[in-house]
């Protein structure tokens, strides 16, 4: 601590208070890549190369989360300090991804805050509050997990489900859009895209018996240009029996086709929100993304069939919204099991040895699974990294043990790459549970799982950190840790992974074979994913230190920027 006493007497520590206008000049005096402040379509296309910014919530159109800069590496990075600590309003768990626009960073904290910081200080620029509506129905906790920085723009989800823009040189709120109602269950929790003059946002509230869907706003008036509804009016499907590795649902198909005759088609309270950015490929002009649980969570009986879109990687239209592909990994999905973790475009091995474009998918199941971009079809599926027992036993009214928990496997963390090592890094939980169906009618905004997962008390719960060969689906390397892991992970040119733990431990890891090299106490959960950025020629790491609601880690309020000490 030593260490933040002597930076915060130097004044490179920013608290509640903060000169906007000296942090301005600072940010306009050390811009060395040209005026940046205008983030354009072209710096967005490019983000994958760009060692200066970090523009994209996971780095770039194909979320790959690997930085290319290698000042900060596997010789040097035990030398890794605070470089400084910004304290926002909130304490409360945060999931932010820091977005960095040539030395301004936007970062924000729970129930929808946002604040602009100058990177290499942690000064204080600006700071935005939503005015929240009357009514905010979530899931999980008030979370948010980031903006989008476009044009002169920045774009933000929020908890009572509008979309807002704002200016990126003051936070003052340029306009905002209604996205859905609140009233229903509908949330904003996921940090939006911006491709060209659209904003791409999905929405929470599978829990509450919605209707999803990913929708693309007009960036300058916030217009609604297209929708795709992530359950089709006829959500029944094949009747799948098998999930995707091959294993019987253990399903009685019979009952649900004399429910579905009964009852009729669930699409309109099927839930399928979308919890995380899609990939982008302007090559093909596709969008990629995961589709969440259907509701009720646990009770199947009150939507017979297969649940389409639910628990699927789906691809759409880029320009229309309109269907292209989809893969389920899960069919009818009782055990809230769902597709969470955002999809990474990149060259795979398929069957037969040659390279194509592949799209990877951390499931809660444990395994990590890589798709033909082309059609969506599944290549292989990685080897189990949590434990899989009594898949797929259905949930009962006295409870039912099958693993993994309803949490995952992998949570709505997103995983990273190193495309030259062809290793995908993923975080895990394990978390044992039983699985209680309770079948209670639709009740209109209201919490609506159809039963209760309970954690197992008496059971051990940890995590892991997982290097998978997506090339052949084996577990190049695995690192057990204290507590199960949400949050997020980051690899970068200069070998390492980064990733957090609910303990307050943020740990970097030789991305080759696993080995910890450096560790740093935050004295809160690091349950966000990390960023990296460069400013007048200095590397940094930076990350949120807020602990999470969903597994109750430790509160706080830090945004932790770290680089070399001398």
């Amino acid at each position: 601590m030593k260490m933040i006493k002597t930076l915060l007497a130097a004044g490179m520590v920013a608290g509640a208070v903060a000169n906007s206008a000296t942090a301005q000049e600072e940010t306009t005096s050390s811009t060395l890549y040209g005026d940046m402040q205008y983030v354009t379509q072209d710096m967005l296309t490019r983000a994958d190369g760009d060692g200066n910014n970090f523009l994209h919530t996971n780095h770039n159109y194909a979320q790959t989360r690997y930085y290319p800069a290698s000042q900060i590496n596997t010789s040097n990075v035990g030398k890794l300090r605070p470089a400084w600590i910004f304290q926002t309003e909130v304490v409360d768990t945060m999931e932010t991804s820091p977005i960095v626009v040539n030395g301004v960073m936007y970062v924000t904290t729970a129930f929808n805050h946002v604040y602009a910081l100058n990177a290499r200080t942690g000064e204080q620029i600006w700071h935005h509050k939503h005015s929240m509506g009357p009514v905010t129905t979530y899931c999980c906790g008030p979370n948010n997990r980031g903006v989008a920085v476009a044009g002169g723009k920045v774009f933000m989800g929020t908890l009572d489900a509008k979309l807002v823009a704002l200016d990126a040189k003051t936070g003052k709120q340029l306009w905002e859009t209604q996205i859905a109602e609140p009233e229903l269950g509908y949330s904003e929790t996921m940090a939006p895209s911006v491709v060209e003059d659209m904003v791409l946002i999905g929405t929470n509230g599978g829990e509450y018996g919605i209707r999803g869907f990913v929708k693309a706003f007009d960036t300058e008036t916030g217009e609604l240009k297209w929708t795709f509804h992530t359950t089709p009016e006829n959500s029944v499907g094949v009747w799948e029996t098998h999930d995707a590795t091959g294993r019987d649902m253990l399903r009685d198909i019979e009952a649900e086709k004399a429910a579905l005759a009964e009852l009729g088609d669930p699409y309109e309270t099927l839930g399928g929100g979308v919890w995380q950015n899609p990939a982008v490929d302007l090559e093909t002009r596709r969008v990629y993304f995961v589709v969440g649980n259907p509701s009720p969570d646990l009770d199947g009986s009150l939507r017979p069939g297969d649940n389409l879109y639910t628990d699927s990687l789906v691809a759409v239209d880029l320009d229309t919204g309109e269907y292209v592909c989809h893969f389920q990994y899960i069919a009818h999905d009782v055990w809230d099991l769902d597709a969470v973790s955002p999809p990474i475009i990149t060259m795979v091995k398929d069957e037969n040895g040659n390279d194509v474009k592949g799209i990877l998918h951390g499931g809660k199941t444990g395994h990590v699974y890589v798709h033909d971009a082309d059609d969506c079809s599944l290549i292989r599926f990685s080897e189990a990294m949590v434990p899989q027992e009594n898949m797929w036993v259905l949930p009962t009214a006295d409870g039912a043990r099958m693993l993994p928990g309803a949490n995952g496997g992998v949570e709505w963390s997103p995983m990273a790459i190193d495309p030259n090592l062809r290793l995908s890094y993923v975080i895990n939980l394990h978390q044992p549970m039983t699985y209680h169906v309770e079948s209670t009618p639709y009740p209109e905004g209201k919490l609506w799982l159809g039963g209760a997962f309970k954690v197992i008390p008496e059971e051990e719960q940890w995590g892991n950190v997982s290097a998978v060969d997506y090339d052949t689906g084996q577990i190049r390397w695995k690192v057990r840790t204290e507590q199960p892991m949400i949050g997020g992970i980051l690899a970068t040119a200069g070998g390492l992974v980064f990733t957090g733990e609910g303990n307050g431990l943020f740990k970097a890891y030789n991305s080759e074979n696993g080995s910890e090299l450096w560790r740093f106490q935050a004295g809160a959960g690091v349950n966000a994913p990390p960023s990296s950025y460069t400013v007048e020629g200095t590397q940094y790491i930076v990350v949120a230190a807020g602990g999470n609601a969903q597994l109750n880690y430790k509160r706080g309020n830090n945004i932790i920027a770290f680089t070399l000490s001398d």
